[in-house]
């Protein structure tokens, strides 16, 4: 497995190529990491999301679902807001690629909930803000 993070001033790209197994993993994976309280998508973030997606051979071959996640600062609904908007943030980026539809794009936002890194550290709270592009080989 090949790992990728890329440092865009104060905001993480990371990404990793995993080569499927079967039809049950993953065959991709996009992180994208927020500021605080942000849903907005620098032009840079964006660029390397098109250079990651042209790295794909024959994404229309892909189903798409995009993770949101938030820390937990701040309420349960302001928290469920600011997931909705990251990954409708994201998924604008993946729609202006002409070669990924609406149709085989899956939103789930997870908001404060299902953290993977330990909220009550300032690192953690910076790596649980992202969303998650995964990618699974339509069979």
């Amino acid at each position: 497995m090949r790992v990728f993070v890329i440092l865009v001033g104060l905001t993480i790209l990371s990404f990793s190529d995993v080569k499927a197994q079967s039809s049950g993993e993953p065959s991709h994976v996009l992180s994208i990491y927020f500021g605080g309280g942000s849903f907005f998508v620098s032009r840079r973030q964006a660029e390397n999301l098109e250079q990651f997606l042209d790295s794909i051979p024959n994404v229309y071959n892909f189903v798409i679902t995009v993770h949101s996640h938030t820390d937990n600062v701040g309420g349960k609904e302001y928290n469920e807001w600011l997931s909705e908007m990251r990954s409708d943030s994201v998924i604008e980026e993946l729609l202006l690629n002409e070669n990924v539809k609406k149709e085989v794009i899956e939103k789930r936002d997870f908001g404060l909930f299902n953290p993977i890194h330990d909220n009550r550290t300032w690192e953690g709270r910076r790596r649980n803000r992202r969303v998650d592009i995964i990618f699974w080989l339509a069979i």
